[in-house]
């Protein structure tokens, strides 16, 4: 049996993790709920381990990539900081290279993510762009001049910009694009206005569609929000495009369009990036987390079998698909 190379993609609620084919595909994603961490990240660590055995079959991995959010030193393969996880400077690979005995990459979530997006998604062929996953939180990926920026673990944060209202944030601070318009915020934000519980931002999206007046008033603000923190970058980084993800993102019918025209009545002579869906889903940081893997294995023994050579598309198949069924991504290798 051939080595297996394993992608992990640790986030707040939830552990996808997968086995990455010979052709770059990740397959059969599967879905574990996340322990509680603490400080020293150990739990994390402790199902991360065991989730790569249980992939691996029994058999040494060839590799093994993991994404987390928060601050991350990839360089160091460290979890510098993470609120949703609660820790502080876990060496990540460090740790999983000795339990495993297999190199081990280490990324974050949303870089991972924009990576996936670059070479098999939304973003194929730009050379500077944005991924933006509105989710549980909200950071982007910047891939500049071809290649996905990292900053010292530290750059993408636009989650922490202050946009200008006085909210105060999970970080600490007040006005930040995160507290009025991740996902789970417009979720908060229209319990807490109307005393409703709701399950989520799609909810939230489909009361909008029907015209409720406190949904129409927080989705209305996000979107206003997401503008000045687009506008942002676009004066920063021009970027071609962005493609929109994560939670808000899957009701992009209410998002793309008023979105764009909030952003670009909010420019002068910079040029509007097109504003797209994200591709890849939620698995987008588990692709990520294999293509960082991969680059891990020297090229000729990652090198597809001759029987599949040449063929212009692979497959992520995600929980809920079948083989037959998955979506299709063209073939990307590594430029770094």
């Amino acid at each position: 049996m051939a080595p297996r190379v394993v992608a992990v993609d640790v986030g707040g609620t939830s552990v996808k993790a997968g086995v990455v084919d010979d052709d770059g595909a990740v397959r059969s994603v599967d879905r574990t709920a996340t322990p509680a961490a603490g400080l020293d990240g150990r739990p994390v660590v402790d199902a991360v381990e065991a989730i790569a055995r249980r992939l691996a079959r029994g058999v040494r991995p060839a590799a093994v990539g993991v994404v987390v959010p928060g601050i991350v030193d990839e360089a160091a393969g460290v979890a510098v900081h993470a609120e949703n996880l609660g820790w502080h400077d876990v060496p990540l690979r460090a740790l999983l290279a000795e339990r495993l005995g297999c190199p081990v990459a280490v990324g974050h979530d949303v870089r991972a993510g924009g990576l996936a997006e670059h070479r098999a998604g939304a973003l194929r062929g730009a050379r500077n762009a944005v991924f933006l996953p509105v989710g549980t939180g909200i950071a982007a990926a910047l891939v500049l001049d071809g290649r996905v920026f990292a900053g010292d673990g530290y750059a993408g944060e636009i989650g922490h910009v202050d946009v200008g209202h006085s909210l105060v944030c999970a970080c600490g601070g007040r006005g930040c694009l995160e507290a009025v318009a991740s996902a789970a915020a417009v979720a908060r934000r229209y319990t807490a206005a109307t005393g409703v519980a709701v399950g989520g931002s799609l909810d939230v999206a489909e009361l909008v569609r029907r015209g409720d007046p406190a949904a129409v008033a927080v989705w209305d603000e996000a979107l206003d929000a997401l503008a000045a923190g687009l506008a942002l970058l676009t004066g920063v980084v021009a970027p071609e495009v962005v493609a929109v993800g994560g939670g808000l993102g899957e009701s992009a019918d209410l998002v793309l369009e008023p979105l764009a025209g909030r952003l670009k009545a909010r420019l002068t002579f910079q040029r509007p990036p097109r504003l797209v869906a994200a591709e890849l889903g939620d698995t987008a940081g588990c692709v990520g987390a294999g293509l960082l893997a991969r680059e891990l294995i020297p090229r000729e023994a990652r090198a597809a079998p001759a029987a599949t050579r040449g063929r212009r598309s692979r497959r992520v198949v995600g929980p809920d698909r079948e083989p037959n069924g998955g979506s299709e991504v063209p073939p990307h290798e590594p430029t770094d």
